[in-house]
């Protein structure tokens, strides 16, 4: 196959075109664990990378971060709280799918996202216009997280691309450096303007 070689962009996904976690979901959660909102936080973030990355199930996740709390952790509970947790990501910011869908005359269009394997099934239920990209990477599918290089690597291979073909946007700096590190361009995402900005200086 030889490559193509028109430009893509390609995107983070919390915090660029979607919202970051909704305001009081882990006060619901710790509400539901019996635990301080602290205690509760610490474990759900100290769990979350193998989980991010495709290496721990959704069971072992809630299991994890349960037993953290000393908390015992039934099936039931799990099955709540991984719900609660996924609805806690699920809104979208509708002028950035928008701008994204406009992008698709100029450029290809990719997604690299850090969510687990069983978020992003009902990310991609609930989300039509995923299925318009040209290609959609979740780290629980790929197996490797931002801002490890494999997530970048997969897409450079899928995509049949150079590093230099791509612009990879995401609101965090330090995912930024490591797509730039591997020698794609890298823009930190501050508001839509700011990146059409960007975008049509890139393009």
């Amino acid at each position: 196959m030889t490559p193509d070689r028109r430009r893509i962009v390609l995107f983070d996904l919390f915090g660029v075109i979607t919202r970051h976690q909704r305001p009081g979901a882990l006060e619901k959660m710790a509400a539901r664990c019996h635990t301080s909102l602290d205690a509760f936080t610490t474990a759900y973030w100290t769990h979350r990378p193998p989980y991010d990355a495709g290496r721990h199930t959704a069971s072992t996740y809630w299991t994890d971060v349960l037993h953290a709390l000393s908390r015992p952790a039934d099936a039931g509970t799990i099955e709540e709280l991984r719900l609660t947790d996924i609805d806690s990501w699920s809104r979208v910011d509708d002028r950035m799918v928008a701008y994204v869908r406009t992008l698709r005359d100029r450029a290809r269009v990719a997604l690299l996202s850090n969510i687990p394997a069983d978020h992003a099934d009902a990310f991609l239920a609930a989300q039509s216009w995923l299925h318009d990209l040209d290609h959609v990477a979740f780290s629980g599918k790929i197996g490797a997280a931002k801002p490890d290089p494999a997530g970048f690597q997969h897409c450079v291979v899928v995509l049949r691309a150079a590093p230099a073909d791509f612009l990879f946007v995401d609101d965090r700096e330090e995912n930024v450096r490591a797509a730039r590190a591997i020698g794609m361009n890298g823009h930190v995402f501050d508001g839509r303007d700011d990146l059409a900005a960007a975008v049509d200086a890139w393009l």
